[in-house]
């Protein structure tokens, strides 16, 4: 099971110091069905906040209440049994603690990750950094260095899950623009006119032929940063400016679910003047399309540590 943490500017905490508070979470970026459940349980101590909470579960399951690890990390939270013996909890107070309910696995999480908190809360520094350090590397090591580690490892792992948990926070400030949008507009303007492949990710053997995510992902390669190959992961490769907020180069989401991030069917580039540059469908080429339809989910401003962060499977 693996922790997260946050740096990002949210509810009156200062970057690099978030936990706890009134922490919202960014629009549909948590499943529905969990995402009362997060709030509440994100709030457990002032280590946490839901946005970190929400981003372990990505991290560990996507999601997914079924998850099973070849590790035999089991449900959306991904304890192992012993440790699921020892720190799961009764979270809906039904008389069972089961590892398959979000109701129960939820909660426990929280849980787990506040108790590691307590073990280095007279540790100087970020007390979710030291939370997380902890979990990587070992309560032990964290009151040694009275800090995090100088593990590489370590301190790659805190950076890595840091930039994560912004995918989960709503912004509460100006998102700075990416500085790679420029080049991943140029790309995808050359394209303009190809014919969509479903699958396509513009290689030679497919005729240079993309679907909508295969054409997101091949801009922003051409710039530098490798995003997820299907546009629902794509959605968490950096923070979620408002419609009004929209600058070119944003990735604009499309969903016949406006309540969950995984429902997500549609990637294009914003351009500006509410267009984007897609690849929409079999027997349509890349093109410029409006944003504002019925289905519009929502926006991702791409940072590269963002991008870095995300699993390669969830």
């Amino acid at each position: 099971m693996l922790l997260v943490v946050g740096v990002y500017l949210v509810a009156g905490n200062l970057a690099g110091g978030v936990g706890g508070g009134s922490v919202s979470l960014a629009k549909g970026a948590v499943p529905a069905a969990y995402s009362s459940l997060v709030q509440k349980w994100g709030n457990l101590c002032s280590a946490l906040n839901p946005a970190l909470l929400a981003a372990q579960l990505y991290q560990e399951s996507g999601f997914n209440p079924n998850a099973k690890s070849p590790a035999k990390a089991e449900g959306i939270a991904q304890f192992i049994p012993g440790t699921w013996a020892t720190h799961g909890i009764d979270g809906n107070g039904d008389g069972v603690r089961n590892v398959w309910d979000p109701n129960d696995a939820i909660p426990s999480a929280a849980s787990y990750d506040c108790q590691l908190a307590s073990y280095v809360k007279d540790v100087p520094g970020n007390q979710s950094e030291n939370m997380l350090a902890s979990y990587n590397a070992g309560a032990y090591a964290v009151i040694k260095y009275q800090g995090v580690p100088p593990y590489a490892e370590t301190k790659n792992y805190v950076k890595t899950i840091t930039s994560l948990e912004q995918s989960f926070a709503a912004p509460v400030s100006r998102v700075d623009p990416s500085e790679q949008a420029a080049t991943a507009i140029n790309y995808a303007q050359k394209k303009l006119g190809t014919p969509y492949l479903w699958g396509g990710n513009g290689t030679a053997d497919q005729g240079g032929r993309f679907d909508c995510s295969g054409l997101t992902k091949a801009a922003f390669e051409s710039a530098g940063i490798t995003l997820p190959r299907v546009a629902n992961d794509q959605y968490n490769a950096g923070p979620h400016p408002q419609r009004a907020e929209l600058l070119p180069g944003d990735l604009v989401f499309f969903s016949d679910d406006l309540t969950n991030s995984r429902a997500i069917r549609h990637v294009g580039i914003y351009v500006g003047g509410g267009y984007m540059i897609d690849a929409p469908r079999t027997g349509a080429v890349i093109r410029f399309d409006p944003i504002d339809t019925p289905d519009y989910f929502g926006a991702t401003r791409v940072t590269e540590d963002g991008a870095k962060a995300l699993p390669t499977t969830v």
